[in-house]
């Protein structure tokens, strides 16, 4: 089991109940999912980038990845219905909060001039949207073999109800956000 899951159910859940009130174990927010989602603009062009970024994206999260494909097609930026233009990947369960372990105690702190991440990302529904500029601060990545510096889109996804509580949640996973 990991550390991050660990700590939910042992002391998570204890502080939650404190400072809200729950009546009932079920109303105890938790993180549901986080999805992982790299758009890749130049993959019209040379359809080899988005393999790379593929491969970059199972390296990072250890698991399969879905290749996305455009919705509509938009001539301004010469896209065709249908073609792949990004990767997701949505992990639940133990590589979820493996993930997350590796984000906020790894590669977050790696990151240029570090001040946080921003505190009102978040929904209005308790899930809370962090972007990242370069995937070369995951420590699994090899800075020689990355072929472009690419950002991607990290969206954790809770159970619950007000972002007040989100926010908590996440403070009490240590996630470092901006004062």
């Amino acid at each position: 089991m990991s550390r991050l899951k660990e700590q939910y159910d042992n002391e998570i859940k204890d502080a939650m109940v404190k400072k809200f009130g729950y009546k009932n174990v079920m109303e105890i927010p938790k993180l549901s999912k986080i999805v992982v989602n790299m758009g890749v603009g130049e993959a019209k062009e040379n359809s080899k980038v988005l393999d790379a970024a593929v491969k970059d994206m199972e390296t990072i999260t250890g698991q399969k990845v879905v290749k996305t494909k455009a919705k509509n097609a938009i001539a301004n930026f010469k896209i065709r219905e249908g073609m792949p233009i990004g990767c997701k990947v949505t992990l639940r369960g133990e590589k979820m909060y493996e993930f997350a372990d590796r984000l906020i105690n790894l590669a977050l702190p790696r990151v240029r001039d570090f001040r946080g991440v921003n505190p009102n990302a978040f929904d209005g529904r308790g899930n809370y949207a962090l972007g990242i500029k370069e995937q070369i601060i995951f420590p699994e990545i090899e800075y020689d073999k990355v072929d472009k510096v690419r950002g991607m889109d990290i969206i954790f996804v809770t159970t619950a109800k007000t972002d007040e509580e989100a926010r908590e949640l996440l403070t009490l996973f240590n996630m470092p956000f901006a004062k």
